[in-house]
């Protein structure tokens, strides 16, 4: 994947650039990416799966890898962004959305998924086996973490028959974070010894190698390390450069592999900046832009009920809690509050649970309708001031529309821009 590989080589270089990568699968959160990019005018936009989100038994969003695919590629073209512009990539692809069955049998269906990703046309695959199986150890020993990554690459590098200069790219690495953020409560972190990161290096070229796949480690092009970054329900651990100086050091004299930083969601556009400085060149970023998403929603809710009679309304919120508390399974494991402390929770906590529960039938009924209702009465540039700020400004400066989608991709856009000046400081 030249693309990616072009701009990594440009940070080897001493370029001050990063790549962000918007992992979600959400129609209006991929809406404002394009929108975001054609408005900055970015020469690549990466969007990722998640191997729970999308797999070949559907996942939580019920696609497959060549659906997702597509479900992409028609909201591209839809906001004229070139789709020779887009990558997609596949996130935490691994054992992870099976760990409850036997190692075996996980790997098993870890190979089929990652082999669909890359026939579906994913060329940016992260290799994560680092969770344990039923069975395994706790934590996993490296090495077998390493063994199963390299199996996993064999499986990409047998799935993809193409053009060799756009075979996938791969992210490596031990010290992966938990997807979706934090489950307990932090205060801070122990960031990767130098030592740690080089050493998972070493050990995955060697398996590499031993598995006849060298040539696929021409192609790896970041590792996953922790650098001090994350966020649980309510607080938010920001990078700490001081604490990061010899892993950032360390990582600086190898060609052509960075960082890849997860959980960056919530961090300060210093904070991201530095990181990007550091040679955590790839920025993940999920919850952040579906917490942005439903903080639009919201706010649409709240200008329905200022506008819109109540038999009328689509009641959005309501619903949607109504929803989360008649099917706890994606969130029960994550909150433990009760009582009025739970709703909080359920609506606000950063790790933003509620983003499985958006393609509900039942939400998103109300959410049609609260656009419906929108769209004919369109809110009063007061009313927009008061409850989206951000969306207000792009109207008055002739960035977007009173549409709801044009006033909920704005809203998302605010938090896409502070990724974009982290990775485009020599723009």
């Amino acid at each position: 994947m030249q693309l990616i590989r072009n701009l990594i080589e440009c940070h080897k270089r001493g370029e001050p650039v990063g790549l962000t990568a918007v992992c979600s699968a959400h129609p209006l959160v991929i809406e404002a990416t394009f929108r975001h990019a054609l408005r900055r005018g970015q020469d690549i936009v990466l969007i990722e799966a998640t191997s729970n989100q999308v797999n070949q038994d559907g996942g939580y969003t019920g696609m497959l890898p060549l659906m997702f695919r597509d479900f992409v590629h028609d909201i591209a073209e839809r906001c004229g962004f070139p789709v020779g512009r887009l990558v997609l990539g596949g996130d935490h692809l691994g054992p992870n959305t099976w760990t409850t069955l036997s190692a075996a049998d996980a790997m098993d269906k870890a190979t089929v998924m990652v082999a669909g990703y890359v026939r579906a046309g994913f060329r940016k695959i992260h290799l994560d086996c680092s969770m344990s199986c039923a069975g395994d150890p706790v934590p996993l020993p490296e090495r077998t973490i390493a063994e199963r990554a390299a199996r996993l690459c064999r499986a990409a590098e047998d799935a993809y028959d193409g053009d060799r200069a756009d075979a996938p790219v791969y992210v490596i690495g031990t010290e992966v974070p938990v997807p979706g953020g934090a489950t307990e409560a932090l205060d801070e972190l122990a960031v990767t010894s130098p030592e740690a990161a080089l050493a998972t290096l070493d050990l995955h070229r060697d398996l590499f190698a031993t598995n006849g796949l060298a040539d696929a480690w021409q192609r790896v092009i970041a590792t996953v390390v922790q650098p001090g970054v994350e966020f649980d329900h309510d607080k938010v651990v920001d990078y700490r450069p001081e604490a990061a100086t010899a892993l950032s050091a360390a990582i600086a004299p190898i060609d052509r592999i960075v960082y890849e930083a997860h959980s960056t969601d919530y961090q300060t556009v210093g904070a991201l900046t530095a990181l990007v400085r550091d040679h955590f060149a790839i920025l993940k970023v999920g919850p952040g832009v579906t917490f942005a998403l439903r903080e639009a929603l919201w706010a649409l809710d709240a200008i329905e009920r200022e506008t819109v009679d109540d038999d009328q309304r689509g009641h959005l919120r309501q619903v949607a809690i109504a929803r989360m508390e008649a099917e706890p399974d994606n969130w029960r494991r994550y909150y433990h509050a009760t009582g009025d402390a739970l709703d909080l929770q359920l609506q606000y906590s950063l790790s933003d649970r509620i983003r499985y529960y958006w393609p509900d039938r039942e939400i998103a009924a109300a959410q049609e309708k609260l656009f419906r209702n929108l769209h004919a009465m369109p809110p009063s540039l007061p009313l927009l001031s008061q409850y989206l700020p951000f969306a207000y400004a792009a109207v008055r400066a002739g960035e977007a529309t009173l549409d709801p989608t044009d006033l909920v991709t704005a809203h998302i856009g605010a938090t896409l821009d502070a990724y974009y000046g982290a990775c485009h400081r020599h723009v």
